[in-house]
Parts: C-alpha cells; sequence; structure tokens
C-alpha cells in the first residue's frame, strides 16, 4: 500500500531557475504598470495643487485671521512671494466637494474592472482606464470656466477611467508574477502611484505660479498629453499572459508557468464563489484594513497642499515641494520594504502571513504615531514636515501588507478581490474631503486640522488590528472551485489529482509539498495556484 502510495505521490521538485535574461517581458509590464500608475496619481493629485491657484481667496470669508491658534504668516521657513488671486469663489466646503467628486465616479467602476480583467485581459482594461482619464484631464481647463457643476461631472467620469486600473492590475500580476517576486514586483508597479504625486506636486506648483498656456491650465494640459503618449506604448508593449506575448523567452515562459503552475486549455475566469468569499474572514480582514488605508492616505494626498498654504504658509511653489516630500520619502521605502519582504520569505525567515502582518503594521501603526505627533508640532515647521514624511512614507509598509493579500488568498480572483474591497474604500476617498472640509470650513486652525490627523490615526489604528488578527497568507480553498479543468492535470512530475484537495498541503510560495512537508500520507501532492 505505501509502495502504492510512493507511485501516486511524485517527489517534491525543486523551484526552477530564473531566466538568464537581465531584463524579461514581466520586467517591461511591471516597469509599464509603474508608468501608468505615475500617471494616474499625477492626474488625480494635480487639482490639488491647482486648485490653490484656481481659488480666489479674498472673495471667501475666514475667521481666524487674529486667531491665537494659527501659525504666524511671517512664520520661519516660510518663503514669501506674491501670487495672483484665483478665478473661482469656492468655499472650503466647495473645494471638499470638487476634491472628492472624483471618488463618486471611482467607487462605481472598481468591481467592474476586476471582472474585466479576469475576463477579457487586464492590458486593455487598464490602458482604456489611463486613456479616458488622460482625455478629460486635457479639456478640464475649459469644462471649469464654462460650469463648476460640469467640471463635477467631469472629475466622476475621470473617477470612472481610473477606477479599473488596481483591480485591472492585480489580474494582470496574477497571470505574469510569480510567488516568490510578488512583494517586490507589487512595490514596483504600486509605487508609481507615489513618483506620480512626487513628480506632479512640484511641477504643478511651478506651472501654476508661471506663464506657460495661462498657469494652472498648463498643469492640466501637459499630464493629460503624458497620459495619451503611455497609452500607445503600453498597447504596443504589454500583453494580457506570457502566453500571448510574441517577443517572450521560452525560458521566461516555462519559468512563470511552472511557479504559477499554469495548466493549457484552462478558462480564463473561473466563477466566482461569492458564498465563500463573503464568509470568509481573510477576505473580511483585508476589506476593513483597506478602507482604514484610504481613510488616511487621501485625507493627506487631497488636504496636504492646503494644510502647507493655508496653516504652515507656503507660497504655492514651496507649498508643491514640501508636499511631494513624504510621496517620494514613501516611494523609496515601498520599494526597500517590497525587496526586504521577499528576501524574508524566501529565506522562511516568516511566512507569508507574518510578512503581512509586520509590513502592514509598519505601514499603518507608523503613521498613526506620527500623524499625533503633526498635531503636536504646530508652527514648528520643521517638526511637521518630519512627522508628515514619516507618515506618508511608513504607509508604503503597505504595499508588502495588504496589497498582496487578494493574491495571496486567492489568485485566481484578484482583481475582482482587488475591485471589491477598492469599491468600499474609496468612499472615504469623497468622505474625508468633505468631513475636513466641514471641519475646518472658515475657521482653520491648529486644533481644527489636529482634530482631521487624530481622526485618521484612530482609524489607523482600529484597521489595522481587525487585518493582523484575521488575515491570511494561505491560498483558501475556494480559489479553485471544482471544475473539469481541476480534476486531474498531466504535468512534468506526474499526474496530479486536485479532486479532493484542500488547503492543507499547500504552501505559500506557490510550491508542490510532499507527505514529509505536510501534504498528509492519504492526500495527493497538490499545486498552489491554477490560472
Amino acid at each position: 500500500m505505501q509502495e502504492d502510495q510512493a507511485l501516486l505521490v511524485p517527489p517534491t521538485p525543486k523551484p526552477p531557475p530564473q531566466p538568464q535574461e537581465f531584463i524579461g517581458t514581466r520586467h517591461v509590464l511591471a516597469f509599464m504598470g509603474f508608468l501608468g500608475f505615475a500617471n494616474v496619481y499625477a492626474m488625480r493629485v494635480n487639482l490639488s495643487v491647482a486648485i490653490v491657484a484656481m481659488v480666489n481667496n479674498t472673495a471667501i470669508p475666514h475667521v481666524n485671521s487674529s486667531s491665537s491658534n494659527v501659525c504666524p504668516a511671517s512664520s520661519a521657513g516660510n518663503t514669501t512671494h506674491s501670487t495672483e488671486d484665483g478665478e473661482f469663489p469656492w468655499d472650503e466646503k466647495k473645494q471638499g466637494l470638487i476634491l472628492g467628486s472624483f471618488f463618486y465616479g471611482y467607487v462605481v467602476s472598481n468591481l467592474f474592472g476586476g471582472r474585466l480583467g479576469e475576463v477579457v485581459g487586464g492590458k486593455v482594461v487598464y490602458g482604456i482606464g489611463v486613456l479616458v482619464t488622460s482625455v478629460l484631464t486635457l479639456f478640464t481647463p475649459v469644462v471649469v470656466r464654462y460650469s463648476t457643476t460640469l467640471f463635477i461631472i467631469l472629475r466622476v467620469i475621470e473617477g470612472l477611467g481610473e477606477g479599473v486600473t488596481f483591480p485591472a492590475m492585480h489580474s494582470m500580476m496574477a497571470r505574469w508574477i510569480p510567488p516568490l517576486e510578488r512583494s517586490k514586483t507589487s512595490g514596483i508597479v504600486y509605487a508609481g502611484a507615489q513618483f506620480g504625486t512626487v513628480v506632479s506636486l512640484p511641477i504643478s506648483g511651478l506651472l501654476c505660479q508661471s506663464s506657460f498656456l495661462g498657469g494652472w491650465p498648463s498643469v492640466f494640459y501637459v499630464f493629460g498629453v503624458l497620459g495619451i503618449l503611455w497609452f500607445v506604448a503600453w498597447m504596443l508593449l504589454v500583453h494580457n499572459t506570457p502566453e500571448s506575448h510574441p517577443r517572450i523567452s521560452q525560458e521566461e515562459k516555462d519559468y512563470i508557468h511552472t511557479t504559477l503552475n499554469y495548466q493549457p486549455g484552462q478558462p480564463k475566469a473561473l466563477p466566482i464563489p461569492w458564498r465563500h468569499i463573503l464568509t470568509s474572514m481573510p477576505f473580511w480582514a483585508i476589506f476593513v484594513v483597506h478602507i482604514g488605508q484610504n481613510w488616511g492616505f487621501y485625507t493627506l494626498l487631497t488636504e496636504l497642499p492646503t494644510y502647507m498654504k493655508n496653516i504652515l504658509h507656503f507660497d504655492i511653489a514651496a507649498n508643491s515641494f514640501m508636499s511631494a516630500l513624504p510621496y517620494l520619502m514613501m516611494w523609496v521605502l515601498s520599494i526597500a520594504f517590497g525587496q526586504l519582504a521577499d528576501l524574508l520569505r524566501s529565506r522562511g525567515s516568516l511566512s507569508t502571513t507574518n510578512t503581512r502582518r509586520l509590513f502592514n503594521s509598519i505601514g499603518h501603526y507608523g503613521p498613526m504615531v506620527c500623524l499625533v505627533l503633526v498635531g503636536f508640532a504646530g508652527c514648528n515647521h520643521v517638526a511637521a514636515i518630519v512627522f508628515l514624511c514619516g507618515a506618508v512614507g511608513l504607509n508604503g509598509g503597505t504595499y508588502s501588507g495588504y496589497m498582496n493579500s487578494h493574491l495571496d488568498i486567492a489568485p485566481n480572483f484578484a482583481g475582482t478581490l482587488m475591485g471589491i474591497t477598492n469599491s468600499f474604500a474609496t468612499i472615504p476617498g469623497f468622505l474625508a474631503p468633505i468631513a475636513t472640509g466641514a471641519l475646518i470650513n472658515d475657521n482653520e486652525t491648529l486644533s481644527r486640522w489636529r482634530l482631521v490627523f487624530w481622526i485618521s490615526s484612530i482609524v489607523y489604528l482600529v484597521s489595522n488590528t481587525f487585518y493582523i488578527i484575521f488575515v491570511s497568507g494561505e491560498e483558501q480553498h475556494w480559489n479553485r472551485p471544482q471544475n473539469k479543468y481541476l480534476g486531474e492535470v498531466q504535468s512534468q512530475y506526474g499526474t496530479l489529482d486536485f479532486s479532493s484537495a484542500e488547503t492543507d498541503g499547500r504552501n505559500s510560495e506557490g510550491g508542490l509539498v510532499s507527505q514529509e512537508q505536510g501534504g498528509g500520507p492519504s492526500q495527493p501532492t497538490t499545486i498552489h495556484e491554477v490560472f
């Protein structure tokens, strides 16, 4: 009997060697994804700077000009330049509505983006999403001067375009990126968001102060054109899957297919196991922490330039450079954290679950502490900037944390899961600016802004605590619903039976598990992921 079992259970294979080429097609995908998110976030945040130049502040009533709870305009560290007032008499509530309107569209298209990426392929979905936003960005100056209401509608449609980007990219990474490269690849790809912010904020500030194409309108013209140029390169260089790429080497294709245990002939998209998803605590851990992440992140992303100008009194150029500095820190740290996370996993120092817990805690508890300290920094410009850099920079740990959890627990449905969590996590995108606007409306004081930062700290604390309790880094059994493609698979290691496969016997690195590794004496060897 044991001899028969030994024949049924093939030996555990060694991990396949990595391809010899220095730059493979999966690296091109990662780089183009990085540039795509750079464009996406440049077009998303440029309004945060441009709105400072667009608003006619003298037409808005303020009640805090003589308050002792406000930093003096001549504070050290401030660089004063005369700036022209803007065209639009938008008060803080109106500004909050305009900044948040983008997310009304963004929340709708996330779920569709994830599923479309799985069914149609992420290349077209991701590309069209960026293209739509780019074209609409070009029309922004004309539309906003015609009607504020139409401008808000345009921002909503831009959100619809960008809403598909994160889920579509997740669906592509599930088909392209080996498990032990996920953290660092996610760190590179999604760090494009921070790079776009770093580039967009100071360039937008300089353009607003210049006379190029009318000042603030040039912000939208420049980044709209860049987005269109990126789209052309994306469509030429990137393909949906390794097997559809005409220029991929056979060595790299075999490496990707082996590590992901790809089997020819299986469907592009499996039926979504809704009941299992909605009763999965690891899924709800991702859901909750994603909402908490976006509350804190979007509060700073949309409101930081306003805080820099109206509280710390930086002029628009210095404001944009200082607002970009925290995102420069986040860009650098997110890439570094990704490399470290995959190193710890590959060496066996940490399990996938504990890796996600560690780096997400860095990404949430770190900012939590820093935002509390920002509230106490007051008018100390140096301390405020240092703590804001810490709050945003340490948040880069999340790209090696929850941002990979969708791929960990169910790679077959990674796009759909990202679409679900990001849809609901987008709600803070419009609630946070509105809440901030309501708190500081006509009364921008240190105490009011301190309350804004403390609310974000509390959200970080609660959401990450829930995450580290319930998260898992292991593939869930519902990732592979029973169907004809998962019954029996002929591989280079023998015939593998999946008809009774459960979570036991799988590891979190996409490898095969032998009896000695815990597969169980009566269980056949299983494969971690099937696409």
